[in-house]
């Protein structure tokens, strides 16, 4: 029993934990998944995003973000803000009603649910009798106007949100007030449409379905006017001084109907269907705002031919004799126009249409001639083609950083220069302490470079390495090129284009030196390229070598996917990136790890079938290790023949759990378990006061060498140590496999003045083989002091200590079971770090990180980041191997999150929530970012006094202490609020709607979420989300687990 006690922890080390490592998920970077409905306020400049999960985002000026989550997991159907004020109301599929305020607590803005109502049916209707179906919020601000299926218009107080019956609009009392010849029980269905007058708050609009449109006065309780259309209604819209109305039908038209004070029923002019004759869709939405110029805009969403153009999504905006149909590629949700805000001005002159489609959102100038696009601060379509890898790169150099947003602008100029409109708010999150990029390799080939230094996910500039090689289409051609004189006028807008010309472009690896400003960058069909970062334009061919990985292979025959064919002659490369070589492995397999050594100017890749060493410089192969194992038939038969090894991993499954019973029977004690002598229990349980119990590790089973993929390359890495000798320090190369062994060459690199003469020689010198044969994902050498090796070219631009080479180097080796440190250069084992028994744990994501003191400045340590099969994420000390923290972060059946997961070098990480959005988060008390903001409406700016600065800082160390959770402590949630995501696919038994029913019992807790997250809930359990995985391309040879 002894063995397993151990000292208690030290109070020392502890208090130094807290000061270094706190989780917290600070904020979502890209486009929020489903989105379901659009709000606009032109008092706050304030856009609201609800999702079908139930989960709303408001934004405003860049860095001015909120979030929050209903408790019910329902699609939010419709968002209203409250005239003039910090309020809106949402409206979810379940006929629920939801206020929601911004509050300023300490100087910060929360976003909290107030109240929540359901129009209830009276006794024995129909429950179709109160679906909601329109959401009027009056301007006087103490009313809410529902329109509903009956036909019946009902009055809720706000904000108590109190039904109001005495003020009941019901279609039977419209019907006794219209005329003889307008009474018809038929006209009167759904309510499709509520408007309030722009002039005069006691008169509203009510469009019915069926064609009848109605002029209501409120304090009079009759009927204005009336006028009924032939065509089944979708929507309405008066001019701005309230004398023409303009309504939109199901039959692609629309008709203007002038407002008279003496005539009751009104007569239409005209009906104009902008794209017929033939039948067209409906006109689901529409805009007439008149411009001081006299031509009004016409915008509309729908109204397309529907036999030629039915399946586009469209919205025309028409002015004068100008007119456009903007055409996205995905279905358009809703759709706002931002206009003059001053309720008093005589005209609209709108100047910005926003588009929420369902997989970007769209911002048009209208003021610049030809109506370009505006270029969005936030809101990035990440997933503009599916993301497929990802790499963070800190603290880049001004001058590089520079550089790339230089060739990016040149990519920007069909963009406007207008300012991003939405603009409300203001961000009080310090500036960015370093300029970090994320660059994520998408399927169609592209690598782009986003700023991920602050709040708001931005992006740089975008690589395309299509042009390299010979496809079927030209890239440069638009396949939805139009005439001008063609009609209707289509133009495509938007960047989401989902499909990919060959799944072979997709890139896999992505390695950028921030000080030399190289770039590799490997893709599925066995392609390195590696790019030399260019301020000018150039014309140049790509040199191409091809690297054979099955030199001493026999009898090999390749089932899987042909190389790409390169272009031969001269290729036009844009200022940026440009490729100067490009090593083809073959077989041209998946390229699954990739390493980059700018000072001395040489490339590794491997694959599922070895790996090589390539010299950019003088352009030659250094070397090519295979590491096929005889038995491995998946990778020598390519992935077609998967079957015929059925029966074998069925066979050894079975050895497996045999072996698994029989070491279980042999560790099991004899006698009574829990069974104490008594002799020396009273000494135990003393002994127990004091000390606490030592994990128990989880023995570790031995896998077979015949175990498929046993050669795959798991991890690359370069170091500058003792490999030879402890006398002389020299350059080599590790590669890690999947079947547990670790290959080290020494390399001999030329000095600068021979560099170009001599060839870069290497030779095997170690090969390390783990009992267990666990893929190792993970190799790190460490200098005499402990601290892993500088990057390539740190230490010469003075932003790095030179490595201690006086001090004996030790050699860290992560498999997916266990951490083991070697000396070096004997490679003798010196200490181990077993994963505990946590139902299969295994190691899926790790890095060295600097986690800096929240209280010291120049204080910090280097650990290790782990994230695992479970979603946890821990910190291991370097070198001791012991355990800091651990932390639930990402939910263990999230495969797609736990494989896009990547770490920074300071402690934070990223990954992938859906396929349009990442996740940020921080194990460090010192690096985080997150919005801090602040939104006033105009009547509080007035009347208050200005913020101090003081506040926010002492909310959000208040926030952090609450989100800091502890091995020894239960896991209560972190103050980032985790939202569902709904499933398409079938959910297996004991979920309901798409969620989990223990998810859906957590979510019932107290309403306030808050821009900080810390009061979203309460120490409940948070319940896990339902994720849609992103479509993450594998190579049909990529191991399991990957």
């Amino acid at each position: 029993m002894r063995r397993f006690l151990r000292s208690g922890p030290d109070p020392e080390r502890e208090r130094l934990k807290q000061e270094l490592f706190q989780f917290s998920k600070t904020v979502e970077h890209g486009f929020p998944h489903q989105p379901s409905a659009l709000g606009y306020s032109p008092s706050l400049r304030l856009l609201a995003i609800g999702t079908r999960s139930g989960a709303i985002k408001l934004y405003g000026a860049p860095g001015v973000e909120f979030m929050g989550l209903h408790r019910e997991n329902n699609a939010v159907v419709q968002i209203h803000f409250l005239p003039g004020q910090c309020q809106l109301v949402t409206l979810l599929d379940d006929n629920s009603l939801h206020l929601w305020s911004l509050k300023v607590k300490v100087g910060v803005s929360e976003l909290q649910e107030e109240e929540s109502f359901t129009l209830r049916s009276p006794p024995g209707a129909a429950p179709s009798a109160t679906q909601i179906t329109v959401v009027l919020p009056h301007s006087s601000r103490e009313l809410l106007y529902l329109g509903t299926e009956s036909g019946d218009v009902f009055a809720v107080q706000l904000p108590a949100l109190r039904a109001l019956e005495d003020r009941t609009i019901s279609s039977d009392a419209v019907l006794q007030r219209l005329p003889e010849q307008a009474r018809h029980r038929w006209v009167f269905e759904m309510v499709e449409a509520l408007q309030e007058h722009p002039r005069d708050p006691n008169q509203i609009l009510i469009g019915y379905s069926r064609g009848l449109v109605v002029a209501w006065d409120l304090r009079g309780s009759r009927v204005l006017c009336h006028f009924l259309s032939s065509q089944q209604l979708e929507n309405i819209c008066w001019q701005r001084d309230g004398r023409l109305i303009v309504s939109c039908h199901s039959d692609g038209s629309y008709c203007q109907w002038p407002v008279s004070d003496d005539a009751q029923q009104l007569e239409p002019l005209p009906s104009h269907m902008p794209y017929g004759p033939f039948p067209c869709k409906a006109i689901t939405k529409i805009f007439w705002l008149t411009t001081k110029k006299g031509l009004p805009f016409t915008i509309f969403q729908g109204g397309m031919p529907r036999a030629s153009y039915g399946d586009r999504h469209c919205i025309s905006v028409v002015h004068g004799s100008q007119q456009t149909a903007f055409d996205f590629t995905s279905r358009v949700i809703d759709f706002t126009v931002l206009t003059e805000v001053d309720p008093t001005a005589a005209f609209d002159d709108p100047y910005a249409l926003v588009v929420l489609a369902e997989e970007e959102l769209v911002v048009l100038d209208l003021r610049t001639a030809g109506w370009p696009p505006v270029q969005p601060p936030y809101l990035a379509s990440l997933h503009c083609s599916a993301i497929t890898c990802s790499h963070h790169v800190s603290n880049i150099p001004l001058k590089l950083w520079e550089r790339v947003i230089a060739a990016g602008s040149q990519q920007s100029t069909q963009f406007s220069t207008m300012e991003w409109p939405i603009d409300g708010g203001t961000s009080l999150a310090p500036a960015p302490p370093q300029r970090d990029l994320l660059l994520t390799g998408h399927e169609d080939g592209t690598v782009r470079f986003w700023d991920a230094s602050g709040i708001c996910l931005r992006l740089l500039y975008k690589l395309s390495t299509v042009m390299v090689f010979l496809m079927d289409t030209d890239p440069n051609e638009s396949l939805h090129a139009q005439g001008e004189d063609e009609w209707p006028p289509l133009r495509k807008v938007g960047s989401f284009d989902p499909y990919s010309d060959d799944p072979r472009l997709g890139i896999q690896k992505i390695f950028l030196c921030k000080y030399s400003g190289y770039l590799a960058v490997a893709g599925t069909a066995g392609q390195v390229l590696v790019l030399e970062l260019n301020d000018e334009a150039a014309e140049h061919a790509v040199e191409q070598v091809e690297a054979d990985l099955l030199q001493d292979q026999e009898g090999y025959r390749w089932k899987g996917h042909e190389r790409l064919c390169a272009r031969l002659g001269p290729v036009r490369f844009e200022p940026g990136f440009q490729p100067f070589v490009l090593v083809q492995c073959q077989p041209p397999a998946v390229v699954t790890s990739l390493a980059l050594h700018s000072e001395w100017r040489l490339v590794a890749f491997g694959t599922s079938h070895g790996f090589g060493l390539f010299d950019h410089q003088q352009r030659r192969q250094v070397f090519v290790k295979c590491t096929l194992h005889p038995s491995d038939q998946l990778a020598l038969e390519g992935p077609l023949s998967r079957v015929k090894s059925l029966k074998k991993s069925l066979r050894q499954s079975f050895r497996r759990m045999r072996r698994s019973r029989a070491s279980t029977r042999k560790r099991r004690p004899a006698g009574v378990p829990g069974e104490v002598p008594e002799a020396s229990s009273k000494a135990e349980r003393v002994g127990l006061q004091n000390m606490e119990l030592a994990a128990v590790q989880r023995k570790i089973e031995a896998r077979s060498a015949e175990d498929s993929f046993t050669g795959f390359v798991r991890t690359l890495y370069f170091a500058d140590t003792y490999l030879r000798d402890s006398s002389r320090h020299c350059p080599s190369l590790w590669a890690g496999t999947n079947g547990g062994t670790v290959y080290a060459f020494s390399l001999r690199v030329p000095p600068a003045e021979r560099r170009m003469d001599e060839p870069v020689r290497a030779e095997q010198a170690k090969e390390i083989q783990l009992m267990h044969r666990a893929p190792v994902v993970g190799i790190l050498v460490l200098d005499g002091h402990s601290v892993p090796l500088p990057e390539p070219l740190e230490v010469a631009h003075d932003l790095s200590k030179s490595p201690d080479m006086q001090g004996s180097h030790q050699l860290l080796v992560v498999s997916e079971e266990q951490f083991k440190v070697f000396t070096l250069p004997k490679v003798s084992a010196k200490l181990k770090l077993k994963l505990t028994a946590l139902e299969g744990s295994r190691v899926r994501r790790v890095s060295a990180a600097h986690f800096g003191s929240c209280r010291a400045e120049d204080y910090g340590e280097h650990h290790l980041a782990v994230l695992t099969n479970l979603g946890d994420v821990q910190v291991v000390s370097l070198p001791l191997l012991k355990p800091q923290v651990r932390f639930s972060c990402i939910r263990r059946e999230d495969v797609s999150g736990i494989a896009s997961c990547v770490f920074t070098k300071r402690g934070q990480g990223f990954y992938l929530i859906s396929p349009s959005e990442f996740e940020r988060f921080s194990l460090s008390t010192k690096w985080l970012v997150e919005p801090r903001c602040l939104v006033e409406s105009a009547e509080t700016k007035n009347h208050s006094r200005p913020c101090n600065r003081a506040g926010p800082e002492k909310a959000v160390g208040r926030a952090r202490n609450s989100g800091n959770q502890s091995d020894g402590e239960e896991r209560t949630p972190g103050p980032m609020m985790e939202h569902a995501l709904l499933n398409d696919e079938s959910e297996s038994e004991g979920r309901v709607g798409n969620v989990p029913r223990e998810a859906r019992k957590a979510r019932v807790g107290p309403r306030a979420i808050s821009l900080r997250r810390q009061t979203y809930l309460a120490p409940s359990k948070r319940g896990s989300r339902a994720c849609i995985s992103p479509h993450w391309p594998h190579s049909p040879l990529s191991p399991p687990g990957l």
